[in-house]
């Protein structure tokens, strides 16, 4: 049984830093894309990044390109989300997904 357990959460200044993780446990192989999302309260989800399995080809969602970068530890069955340059509108909880498992996910709060 898979399971996908996210870390690094935390409450951060406008213009610090996050590093975000995303452990899969239960799983042999690392083909396979990871997906980050967040939610606010209040709001949908949105999709924050995506790493593909094979070429680790990156996608970002437009509110996070160039402050968010999304990377993996195939030996580690590990994703990351680096995120820098916070602002308040990241605050939300952030998930992490192989589009068939997804995590509990980890609190990002972003407030002076």
């Amino acid at each position: 049984q898979v399971q996908l357990v996210e870390s690094g959460g935390g409450v951060v200044q406008p213009g610090g830093s996050l590093r975000l993780s995303c452990t899969a446990s239960g799983r042999t192989s690392p083909s396979y894309s990871m997906i980050w999302y967040r939610q606010a309260p209040g709001k949908d989800y949105e999709f924050v990044a995506q790493i593909s399995g094979q070429r680790n080809t990156t996608d970002y969602g437009n509110s996070v390109k160039g402050r968010f970068t999304i990377s993996r530890d195939n030996s580690k069955m590990t994703a990351f989300l680096q995120m820098n340059n916070l602002k308040p509108d990241d605050s939300a909880l952030y998930y992490c997904s192989d589009n068939v498992h997804r995590g509990h996910g980890t609190q990002v709060i972003v407030s002076s």
